[in-house]
């Protein structure tokens, strides 16, 4: 045995938040890179369910995968071979009917595995759009010409057009209905109906180029003919579709993993305001505390569905709120409240990383009253986190989600329009103590988010300046009253050239307040 090695020292230090970023996004794809079933490359339901795979869960799994792609944390060719793994065990093995596929898999025969009960066969509507987000996702976003990228391609387009959208609608129903079985029909279902997670179910059926629904659904079944309208404000904040407080946050995540509510709104709503106020509604309930949970407070927030003290619930403000708190719920908000949602990601790390952190990042959730901490990590909690982090980073989920040809004649048919605005949400919002400034995604490829706040009514501009100190853009000049505004700029410079890549400074300006945050163009 040799002698001991010479003494030596070293020290910790502060992650930057970039950094801290990176660190969380790598740990929960390791939730998929790692933990998916290694037969099939699915998404495990949790991380204690062996062969049981979820469907949505997977979807969200295939996104994860690009994200580790973009962010080095694999190879290109490593997340193409993964991802024509999983296409192509879901074209040759999986069990579909109307090409659509069962809430929970089999992950090594592909066969359906109950979920509603011993007797179970249905197919699920709203599981299999999440997985076709992810399908369509990687479908865009693997656009190489190897062999292995274009077979992705075709694959993920066998099965984006073999799902039968239309077999989802009973006849003359003005809807789409969840479940289907192929021996019982729409025995024990019940129609998609809005306001929830399901957006996504009538934007892909309304966009098939193969089984299409009538885009009047989205009217008729999905907003209830404006039924799903919710006219109050809470703490401040409008809520404009669903249930009081807005519900949990899973509404503003699952279907926004790809569909970019940024600069659009239908007749109901701009979904980037909603959810971002709903986000705000959660922190406010949380910093208020109504209940007297332990632990709540402006940088300890998230209610959403996950685990909890003895089984399985959902939580939002005033319902079922027993104290738990979901990471996943303050992380997947992260392009909404990005201020609010990193200081509940580092409360959680800082305060309860000892017990609620691993390998494979956040354990699903956490009660402090109880002293109770989750034991398993859940595929559609973690996958919100990798995604949409990488959707407030950089936008490129959303990018290559949106740029199949298919998503945007879908969402002109469903009312979506242009909504350019710069004053979008102010009439109720409380007061801002400071003038403030978000810019997101950052880095950035395309166009920019500018969220500003600005504690009275003033003559304001928000410039973009180079390193060399020349204004390149202007994206704001003009009188604006207190509260809170979204902005835009469109990422391209005063002579209408895209900006080149590089470091920029954004510059808000108030009355004689001044502040400015620093912004990374990449190609």
């Amino acid at each position: 045995e040799s002698a001991p090695s010479p003494a030596f020292t070293t020290a910790t230090r502060a992650l930057a938040d970039y950094d801290f970023l990176d660190m969380i996004q790598r740990a929960a794809f390791r939730y998929f890179w790692e933990g998916a079933h290694p037969v099939s490359g699915l998404a495990r339901e949790r991380s204690s369910s062996g062969d049981i795979c979820t469907t949505g869960g997977s979807g969200f799994g295939l996104m994860s995968t690009a994200v580790g792609v973009e962010r080095g944390f694999v190879s290109r060719a490593e997340g193409a071979t993964r991802v024509l793994q999983t296409l192509t065990f879901l074209a040759t093995q999986a069990e579909r009917h109307w090409g659509a596929l069962p809430h929970w898999i089999h992950g090594a025969t592909g066969q359906h595995i109950p979920f509603l009960g011993p007797t179970d066969d249905k197919v699920d509507a709203v599981e299999t759009a999440f997985l076709m987000e992810g399908v369509l996702t990687v479908r865009a976003y693997f656009d190489g010409p190897g062999a292995d990228e274009t077979q992705i391609r075709a694959l993920a387009t066998q099965l984006w057009e073999a799902v039968e959208w239309d077999a989802f609608r009973p006849a003359g129903d003005p809807g789409l209905w969840w479940h289907r079985s192929p021996t019982t029909g729409f025995t024990g279902s019940f129609r998609v109906e809005g306001w929830h997670e399901g957006l996504m179910t009538y934007l892909l059926a309304i966009a098939s180029p193969t089984h299409p629904v009538p885009a009047s659904l989205y009217t008729t079944g999905w907003a209830r003919n404006g039924a799903m309208v919710n006219p109050n404000t809470y703490y401040g904040y409008r809520i404009y579709v669903g249930p009081a407080y807005g519900g949990p946050m899973f509404f503003a995540h699952y279907s926004f993993l790809g569909l970019d509510p940024r600069f659009r709104r239908d007749a109901y709503a701009n979904y980037y305001v909603h959810n971002r106020n709903q986000a705000l509604v959660q922190v406010a309930y949380c910093t208020q505390n109504p209940y007297g949970h332990a632990g709540y407070g402006a940088s300890c927030w998230g209610l959403t569905a996950s685990d909890q003290p003895g089984g399985y619930g959902v939580h939002w403000p005033f319902s079922n709120d027993n104290g738990t708190l979901t990471p996943t719920a303050a992380l997947g908000s992260m392009p909404y409240v990005p201020v609010e949602a990193l200081a509940a990601a580092r409360h959680f790390y800082d305060v309860y990383g000892a017990t609620l952190w691993s390998f494979r990042g956040y354990l699903d959730a956490f009660n402090p009253g109880a002293a109770w901490t989750a034991t398993d990590q859940i595929a559609i909690d973690q996958g919100p986190i990798v995604i949409m982090i990488e959707n407030h980073r950089s936008g490129r989920v959303w990018d290559a989600f949106m740029s199949n040809p298919e998503v945007a004649p879908a969402l002109a048919a469903m009312g979506f329009v242009p909504d350019l605005l710069p004053v979008v949400d102010v009439a109720d919002a409380p007061a801002t103590p400071a003038l403030a400034l978000v810019a997101t995604p950052n880095p950035s490829a395309g166009a920019v988010a500018l969220s500003l706040a600005l504690p009275a009514t003033a003559e304001a501009s928000v410039e973009v300046f180079d390193l060399a100190g020349r204004r390149v853009a202007v994206p704001w000049r003009g009188t604006l009253p207190a509260g809170g505004h979204a902005l835009r700029w469109d990422g391209r410079v005063e002579g209408g050239e895209r900006a080149s890549p590089g470091v920029y400074l954004v510059r808000a300006r108030a009355g004689k307040a001044v502040v400015t945050v620093r912004l990374v163009r990449i190609r």
